[in-house]
């Protein structure tokens, strides 16, 4: 199974997985067509089939994503954009 597709898996997995590095979700954005941009304040702006989205940036240590509500806020705009799996 290609990266992009696996973390994009484990965006949408019940229950919730904790460990999906921040660096494999900007790959996962790029893979998909999206263009990102990291802003002067820690955030990344990410732009998809017409969308924009913008997220904050793990930091001080935190390379994972941690919060139930920016995975919450990732599902919505990846299925707003089409990009949901099928199964999800």
């Amino acid at each position: 199974m290609p990266h992009t597709q696996l973390t994009l898996k484990q965006l949408f997995a019940h229950p919730t997985t904790h460990n999906i590095h921040w660096r494999d979700v900007v790959k996962m954005f790029e893979g998909l067509g999206a263009t990102t941009e990291e802003t002067k304040k820690d955030h990344l702006k990410v732009k998809l089939n017409g969308k924009e989205m913008t997220f904050m940036i793990p930091r001080h240590g935190h390379h994972t994503l941690e919060s139930n509500d920016e995975i919450g806020q990732m599902r919505r705009f990846l299925r707003e954009c089409g990009c949901a799996p099928a199964d999800a």
